[in-house]
């Protein structure tokens, strides 16, 4: 059985919590890790959820790729002026610069993880809607 090591920092271990997550009116990201969270960290890894009918504004990362996991649900992503169907167990990647959305037309909200290769993540809005 595991036990707990005091020698581990707490920071490098992070649990979805809804409670911590940044709520908008089409879903939630949680950021579990970044730059902002562990110092000198170069990835940035979150909790995406997106629930039935809604979509997260279109945007696009002007630092870094993006790949998304998903979860549970599924999803219509735009990459550009293509969509591509997502189904749960489908991953995505998304190059840097790429104009992006994702809308889930399912009965479920769709969960789903994302990284970036930078601990510095940036985004740029590109409809109304916070992504931070």
């Amino acid at each position: 059985m595991p036990t707990s090591n005091p020698e581990i920092q707490p920071q490098l271990v992070a649990s979805v919590d809804s409670g911590q997550a940044n709520q908008f009116n089409w879903g939630s990201i949680q950021w579990l890790f970044s730059g902002g969270r562990i110092d000198g960290a170069q990835i940035t890894f979150g909790y995406v959820e997106i629930e039935s009918g809604q979509k997260n504004p279109r945007h696009y990362h002007p630092n870094s790729e993006e790949v998304l996991y998903l979860l549970e649900g599924e999803l219509n992503h735009s990459l550009d002026s293509e969509v591509v169907y997502l189904k749960a167990g489908d991953a995505i990647f998304i190059g840097q610069n790429v104009r992006h959305d994702a809308f889930n037309p399912g009965a479920v909200t769709a969960r789903m993880v994302v990284a970036y290769p930078t601990g510095d993540r940036q985004a740029v809005m590109l409809e109304e809607g916070r992504d931070d």
